[in-house]
């Protein structure tokens, strides 16, 4: 029976999983075994960073809606509130870029649902 060697794919693998992690610093770039857990590692940070951009974002506007909200005489969960019971549709993206690039619309619809 012939003998196999798997040197070749074995090497190829390394090889790729290096020059994936080309920019990693000190040994996580150079060393297979550090590599991979690097490499690992990035993945799952990225994924879990993909998750909290959402929470961050939303956040944001958040805060944007309750200064712009302030200035006209009411709060945040007022406002929400008050949107809610209206049924305007606008969701908290739409109105904290309404807040910053139009703040004459916004009050309009603050003065609306209020």
């Amino acid at each position: 029976m012939v003998r196999v060697k798997r040197g070749l794919m074995t090497r190829k693998r390394h090889k790729a999983m290096i020059k994936a992690t080309k920019w990693y610093r000190m040994m996580n770039s150079k060393v297979f075994k550090r590599a991979k857990n690097a490499w690992m590692k990035a993945w799952l940070n990225a994924y879990v960073g993909r998750k909290r951009k959402k929470r961050d974002f939303r956040r944001l506007w958040t805060v944007r809606i309750n200064i712009a909200t302030r200035e006209l005489g009411t709060t945040y969960s007022r406002f929400i509130n008050a949107m809610y019971k209206k049924r305007v549709m606008l969701n908290r993206k739409v109105l904290s870029n309404l807040a910053i690039s139009n703040p004459s619309v916004f009050a309009k619809i603050v003065e609306f649902v209020k």
